[in-house]
């Protein structure tokens, strides 16, 4: 999910305060916006406009455009929850940097952010989780979590948060997202109207609302003392590409281990990672021992 404009998870560290805290920003109204948050509100705006607009006038699209925007949107969540969450956010496998950087592509092509602004918010969310400083809490009801802590809760400062993505590498995707988001909305237009909304606005509302289950849906759970209010929801698995963000539960009880799905729990994410290390595309794969 896209935010316009800090250590790795490995216990819960203390809170930290976001950039430009505002008091109870829930309470206000859904136009309100975060300090330098306008573009956000205005990109998800212009989406559901576009992909509704469209929807009403344009013809559906033939089979060739319909594969290459499914092509594209699991890509794009394979490099949100292969990249920037399992090997970024927590740091469970170290990728190939070439595979890294590719992944990164297809992530903020799919609507995710920056590396450093996804990895930024996540790890703060984690820090934070269940508690009145988590960034997407959905105690502060379900539409905060699911949608508005986007542009209205403030950018976890990437700063404290993820020190080790502060690299040149990383920094050049920042500047690079205006342009990609420019060709992920309006590519299409290369191959007619129809193909434009199918692989623009369409794809990435698809891309925004199953990411933002996980912050909403997957965390209506019944607290538990190692999970929180985190739930494994299966049925969210289509939704996902069967990639495994939807084992929620899973994941909140061992954050660091990059397999979500457990036992006969589809997770295409872990597979991939599998695969890449066969070819040696992904080393220091870490593998959690869970209790039986």
């Amino acid at each position: 999910m896209p935010r316009l404009a800090a250590l790795p998870v490995r216990s819960r560290p203390a809170p930290q305060p976001r950039e430009s805290p505002i008091a109870e920003p829930w309470k206000r109204s859904w136009l309100y916006c975060a300090p330098g948050d306008r573009r956000t509100l205005a990109w998800l705006v212009l989406l559901h406009v576009a992909g509704l607009a469209g929807l009403i006038v344009l013809p559906l699209p033939g089979w060739p455009v319909a594969l290459i925007s499914l092509g594209v949107a699991v890509l794009g969540g394979l490099g949100t929850t292969v990249c920037y969450h399992r090997a970024h956010a927590h740091l469970g496998l170290r990728l190939n940097p070439v595979v890294d950087h590719v992944l990164v592509f297809f992530a903020m092509l799919n609507g995710s952010g920056t590396p450093r602004t996804w990895v930024a918010n996540h790890r703060l969310h984690h820090a934070t989780s269940d508690t009145e400083e988590d960034i997407s809490a959905p105690a502060r009801g379900f539409w905060w979590a699911h949608l508005r802590w986007l542009w209205q809760a403030g950018q976890a400062p990437a700063a404290r948060y993820c020190p080790d993505l502060d690299r040149p590498a990383y920094r050049l995707w920042n500047r690079l997202q205006i342009p990609i988001l420019v060709l992920s909305l309006g590519g299409g237009l290369l191959f007619g109207l129809s193909a434009a909304l199918w692989l623009g606005p369409l794809r990435l509302l698809w891309a925004l609302h199953a990411q933002c289950t996980v912050n909403s849906i997957c965390h209506l759970g019944q607290p538990t003392a190692l999970g929180g209010s985190s739930k494994n929801v299966w049925w969210l698995a289509p939704f996902l590409f069967l990639q495994g963000e939807n084992w929620h539960r899973n994941h909140h009880e061992h954050p660091n281990d990059p397999r979500l799905g457990q036992g006969a729990q589809i997770d295409f994410g872990w597979w991939s990672i599998l695969a890449l290390r066969r070819f040696g595309l992904a080393r220091d794969v870490r593998r959690v021992r869970r209790a039986a």
